[in-house]
């Protein structure tokens, strides 16, 4: 199939900062003698900052929400800038789109801070043409609005683009874009009805999309 655009995710997709979240909001926990289950962590991915904070207050009690949620980007930034690493395959993909000539995208639920300051630690944001972050966009994922303002700043028909994504969340806010969607799952499990092709890389999946 031919493509006009390639539009990724960036959390768990491009760079590996699923596990950095992980480990940074165990240690964020800590400080206040709470432990992190994991399965709750899984139920956050894809998701933007209002929603995570909302099942925070639940999981922990509001009250603690803003020191909790302070501290675990104290965390994350900590452990971020000793670099972030980017998931198997990332370059070798970039580079062979670059020489098929196709813009690129990010479309992610982080804030645009975040978003920076990630794929400039992971040596990519020079990579793309736009960053659409939850900052850009008035609906998060799962509602289609990141995908399609990627592609309406790409000038792209979203149904000529290639989004890669390893959550649910953003799959489903992909597919209801039109889009053709390779999942490639991370930390938590995508049900298999999910997504147009499914692999256990980028470079897998780019070939069973026909991008490459």
């Amino acid at each position: 199939m031919t493509y006009a655009a390639v539009i990724f995710d960036l959390d768990g997709t491009l760079v590996d900062s699923e596990a950095v979240a992980l480990e940074s909001a165990t240690r964020a926990a800590a400080r206040f003698g709470l432990t992190w289950r994991e399965e709750f962590f899984h139920s956050l991915i894809g998701t933007d900052s209002l929603t995570t904070q909302t099942r925070m207050a639940e999981e922990f009690g509001a009250e603690i929400v803003p020191a909790l949620d302070s501290a675990w980007g104290e965390e994350f930034d900590a452990i971020r800038s000793r670099g972030m690493p980017l998931k198997p395959g990332v370059l070798d993909v970039l580079d062979a789109i670059v020489g098929l000539g196709l813009p690129r995208a990010v479309a992610t639920s982080s804030r645009m801070r975040g978003a920076t300051a990630s794929l400039r630690a992971a040596g990519i944001h020079d990579r793309f043409d736009t960053v659409v972050t939850r900052d850009c966009v008035v609906l998060a994922k799962p509602h289609p609005e990141p995908y399609l303002t990627a592609a309406a700043r790409l000038g792209i028909a979203p149904q000529h683009c290639l989004a890669f994504e390893d959550s649910a969340t953003g799959s489903r806010s992909a597919m209801a874009a039109g889009m053709t969607v390779v999942v490639v799952p991370d930390l938590a499990p995508v049900p298999e009805e999910i997504g147009h092709h499914r692999a256990a890389s980028l470079l897998e999946g780019a070939g069973l999309a026909g991008l490459l």
